[in-house]
């Protein structure tokens, strides 16, 4: 009583036999040791200090424990009660020494002698029956069972063993799963057995099934071989158990236990075979031989599940062979959600409020997101009519901006064709400004379909909200004007244009963003992308026409001269928005640390009539930053460009130079500017065409200048 005692186990399962020997001098013998065993037990686990009638005779350094007074010990009913010996044992020993109890009994099933195993299996599933929830080294005893079948698929002791499986799967399922799954696949006629062993209870059918869905979380990749002599109980990005999990799933899901657990996790099971799917379809592109046991489970899934027409019609739509590409991967799940819709399946009440679950639980792998926007968007598209309910469309407008581009392209896609119902959305102002964000995504695809699912919406959106909305949308739109892409560029210059075309009547609230946005406008009808250039063309124009500028006409192809289309731009600006120049300037010195030559050229032309028209409302300050922007530019690799800076160089020299002469020059000249305005000739002759005496544009030049 005053030491450890750790052999308990072992020699308690080796009582336990001998309680039931045929000798019935062994028996007498064996109940009276396993009596007093289970009372060295029960003093171990503390019972006896509650009891305080236990009495004990020392002897030196040991004692003895008198007879106790729980019958249930008595030797007498210890013998050859095979129930008593389990009940007993099960009951009094701790959880590690029932362990060892389990561990020895599971040995000596592979006794030779056939009466001794035969009692060894009853002891231990009788334990099991009533305590297996104490036994710990699950994994390990599932292991010792697969290998020992493995070896002798036709043990004498199969069927003890397997039910061995299905008690311990009982208290402990996760333990008993995880392990099943941590075998090579495919799996082999002895790993199925066990599959079938762990599931044929159906009170233990969900908690299998959430085991193996927890597996299907993971992301099966290539096995190293060292992976197959260790054991692991984790998942981990190298595994192949969710590979596993598909194939078991194959094996349970038909079992007529496991009907009602079907039912019940069918939108978990569905999602997650399908996650396996895109998974799976990446791993054959690189091994041709990876087992498809996620097509086949989804197909058991369907079959079980009442959807055998569904199944069917997938075949004959070629949906399965659509998942071994990787370009039509996307669209194997639309068929999927499609199919289920058109047959009106059973489960979409539960699907889609699973669906949403997932969609607002958070963070998730890249696949998942997209399987979940795709699938779910089929879905809403065949149950309910656009504008979707606003729970829905909530998860829309945060998809816009979803870390995944594909996600935020689906999510677009799906708000571009709600234009005909855009005015029916209570919250369409903050589903705008969710696409303005998505200007800001560093993935050029998602600015793309982000600008032309706004255009397709401002289309259709009432005068009222587009009005209140069109100065910050327009703004939006400004700094997409330099963008690096030349589609983005030349699509967020026309639909600039655009706006401003459906905001004729609100001239008044755009005038300083068509301003802020004009430089980009000029210096881009220089660029190398003609779609850029026509985009530029076609928004001057309308900005002519807006505020009554004469300048359309220089924009046609046959009189086009860049030179030209600016002396007419800051000659009417002198006129009608001289106090906008200085700001100009700013706007275009930016451009001057472009790496694109084309941008340079342009700039320095630019400043330099801005300059030229603007000088006197320049302070002395910002004349030295801009000559000292200039000077960097006068030094530029490009020929061209330095004759050009110069030119723009001497301008600022001059400028400078007024503003050394008294006060009383300097506001002279500012009063003699603000009563006449003398409009500005050519300075640079920068591609001047030979023609241009002759041409319409040089008359009306003429006629000007006179």
């Amino acid at each position: 009583a005053s030491v450890d005692a750790p052999c308990l186990g072992v020699l308690a399962a080796e009582l336990s036999l001998l309680c039931c020997h045929n000798d019935l001098s062994i028996t007498q013998q064996a109940s009276l040791g396993l009596h007093h065993l289970l009372c060295i037990a029960k003093h171990q686990n503390g019972d006896t200090e509650k009891n305080k009638s236990t009495k004990y005779e020392k002897h030196g350094n040991y004692c003895l424990l008198s007879p106790s007074s729980d019958t249930e010990f008595l030797p007498k009913f210890l013998q050859r009660d095979r129930t008593k010996i389990a009940q007993n044992v099960g009951k009094t020993l701790t959880p590690s020494l029932l362990t060892d109890f389990t561990w020895s009994l599971l040995m000596t099933l592979s006794s030779p002698n056939y009466v001794t195993a035969f009692k060894a299996s009853t002891i231990l599933k009788l334990t099991l029956e009533y305590y297996a929830h104490k036994v710990t080294m699950v994994s390990k005893i599932v292991d010792a069972i697969y290998k020992k079948l493995r070896e002798n698929s036709s043990h004498v002791m199969r069927h003890a063993m397997l039910r061995v499986i299905t008690l311990l799967t009982r208290t402990s399922p996760k333990k008993v799963i995880f392990q099943l799954m941590d075998y090579p696949v495919p799996a082999d006629n002895t790993l199925i057995l066990m599959w079938h062993a762990a599931g044929s209870e159906s009170s233990v059918a969900p908690h299998v099934l959430k085991t193996i869905l927890l597996i299907l979380k993971g992301k099966p990749g290539k096995m190293d071989d060292s992976l197959l002599e260790r054991r692991r109980f984790s998942l981990d990005t190298t595994n192949m158990m969710p590979v596993a999990a598909s194939q078991a799933l194959c094996t349970l899901l038909p079992v007529c236990s496991y009907k009602k657990a079907v039912a019940q996790f069918f939108p978990q099971l569905l999602m997650a075979l399908m996650v396996q799917l895109f998974y799976i379809s990446d791993l054959r592109q690189m091994a041709e031989d990876m087992p498809f046991y996620a097509q086949d489970a989804l197909r058991v899934l369907l079959n079980c599940s009442g959807l055998q027409q569904v199944d069917i019609a997938l075949k004959k739509k070629n949906c399965w062979n659509e998942f071994s590409e990787e370009l039509l991967k996307h669209h194997g799940i639309y068929l999927i959600a499609k199919t289920l819709s058109d047959y009106n399946f059973p489960q979409f009440p539960e699907t889609l409020h699973y669906l949403y679950k997932l969609s607002v639980e958070g963070p998730r792998r890249s696949e998942e997101s997209v399987i979940t926007v795709i699938f779910l968007t089929e879905l809403l598209n065949n149950f309910f009519k656009d504008p979707f309910p606003e729970e829905f469309l909530v998860l829309f407008r945060n998809w816009v901006n979803d870390s995944n581009p594909t996600v935020s392209k689906l999510s677009l896609q799906k708000i571009a064709n709600m234009a005909p119902v855009i005015n029916e959305i209570e919250n369409v102002c903050s589903l705008l400004i969710c696409i303005l964000d998505a200007f800001h995504s560093k993935d050029k695809t998602v600015i793309i379909r982000a600008l032309f699912t706004l255009r397709k919406l401002l289309g259709k959106l009432d005068k009222v909200t587009y009005s209140s909305l069109c100065t910050r949308i327009a703004s939006s739109y400004c700094p997409l004007m330099d963008h690096s892409n030349e589609g983005i560029r030349s699509t967020a210059i026309r639909h600039f244009g655009e706006l401003l075309r459906d905001m004729n009547q609100y001239t008044w609230m755009l005038s300083d963003v068509v301003l802020g946005g004009l430089v980009p406008l000029i210096l881009f009808l220089e660029d190398t992308e003609k779609s850029v250039v026509k985009a530029c063309k076609h928004t001057l124009a309308i900005c002519a026409s807006e505020l009554n500028w004469s300048t359309s006409y220089l924009l046609k192809d046959e009189y086009y001269n860049f030179e030209l289309v600016v002396l007419n731009l800051c000659n009417n600006l002198l006129v009608s928005h001289e106090n906008y120049i200085t700001d100009l300037i700013s706007d275009t010195l930016g451009f001057l640390r472009s790496s694109r030559i084309y941008l340079r050229k342009a700039s320095i032309i630019l400043i330099g009539y801005l300059a030229k028209l603007g000088g006197h409302l320049l302070l002395r300050d910002e004349i030295e930053v801009m000559l000292e922007a200039i000077d960097r530019v006068v030094r530029d690799e490009d020929p061209m460009i330095r004759e050009l800076a110069e030119i723009t160089h001497n301008i600022f020299k001059e400028i400078d130079h007024r503003l050394t002469s008294s006060n009383v020059k300097q506001t002279f000249r500012r009063l003699f500017h603000f009563i006449y305005v003398k409009k500005l000739k050519p300075l640079y002759y920068y591609n001047w065409p030979n023609n241009l005496a002759s041409s319409p544009v040089k008359m009306k030049e003429t006629k000007d200048y006179k």
